[in-house]
């Protein structure tokens, strides 16, 4: 009975996972790596602009955006096609970005410039521009699209910023080069890590005052080699994972507790993760390494390492 419902379960991953599509940003071969998630091999490379980094799919999943900070631009790719159709006018050196619920505003970090821009997808056309911190990096919009907040690295706060009127509204102080920023489904918490500080704080959204911060320790790595980076969390809210960089390993953290249940090693200089839309496998990006680990996240093992281009950096999954 044991066998016949693991194979029942394999089956329905593979019909699920059959259309799964996931990019990936590689950082020093200008190009984006497509990878078929069922079969977990690279199926096509594109060559796109100068040191591309954060990436996301519109809400239909038909157009890929693609931060190629090196050539000030945000480039826009058809998945159909995998041809760049377009670019957006970013402002100076886009890093990160998030996208608007309403899938039309992209919220863009120019981190030489320490200003955030953001961009009517649809006119192409730059709408307004917010003052905020040194080294403008992290960002997100709450899922009601009400707030949106950006990390700067140097002042080490998240700033908090009125969605519609583009007004800074709040900052938060958190630990030292806050890289990465994430609500929960709820829009009730803010999850930010800070890389040098090597902690996650996790933060009351409607009084913008941390709640928790959490740090990390793993048996045989080095303090200052545990650099929070990339985070996301699981579908159902009970998981929060958490790229740590040169200590090559994901941390899994149980978000009621708020503690660590365990760390996955992954490849090397870890930097982002990405689920799967039915929140299976979790994808990380791994710098030095230059590959993809397929982590199963009901297991929590390591499946497979996917070689893709040097330096991946961002990653982006099409159901």
């Amino acid at each position: 009975m044991r066998v016949a419902l693991g194979l029942v379960a394999a089956l329905l991953w593979a019909g699920t996972a059959a259309a799964q599509t996931a990019y990936v940003s590689n950082e020093k071969d200008n190009s984006i790596s497509v990878i078929d998630v069922k079969t977990m091999t690279v199926t096509g490379t594109v060559k796109v602009g100068r040191r591309p980094r954060g990436i996301t799919l519109s809400p239909d999943f038909g157009q890929l955006y693609i931060c190629a900070s090196d050539s000030d631009a945000i480039q826009v790719m058809d998945v159909a096609s995998l041809a760049l159709t377009h670019d957006l006018p970013s402002g100076e050196d886009p890093e990160q970005f998030t996208l608007h619920p309403d899938g039309r505003r992209l919220y863009v970090a120019n981190e030489n410039n320490n200003l955030v821009t953001v961009i009517d997808t649809r006119t192409r056309r730059v709408i307004g521009q917010v003052d905020v911190g040194i080294e403008p990096e992290g960002m997100a919009v709450s899922p009601d699209g009400r707030i949106a907040v950006n990390t700067s690295e140097t002042t080490n706060m998240v700033h908090w910023m009125d969605a519609d009127r583009l007004t800074l509204f709040d900052n938060t102080p958190v630990g030292s080069r806050p890289r990465f920023a994430a609500f929960d489904a709820t829009g009730k918490t803010l999850w930010v890590t800070a890389e040098i500080g090597g902690t996650v704080h996790v933060i009351d959204t409607a009084t913008r005052r941390e709640r928790q911060t959490i740090g990390f320790a793993i048996p045989g790595v080095p303090a200052d080699k545990i650099q929070p980076v990339g985070l996301v969390l699981s579908r159902d809210g009970a998981r929060a994972f958490v790229a740590l960089g040169p200590a090559n390993h994901v941390a899994v953290i149980d978000t009621q507790s708020l503690k660590v249940i365990t760390y996955l090693l992954v490849g090397r200089r870890v930097w982002h993760l990405a689920l799967t839309p039915d929140g299976s496998r979790l994808l990380t990006t791994n710098g030095v390494s230059g590959d993809v680990s397929v982590i199963d996240t009901a297991r929590l093992t390591v499946l497979k390492s996917i070689p893709v281009g040097r330096y991946p950096w961002g990653i982006a999954i099409r159901p």
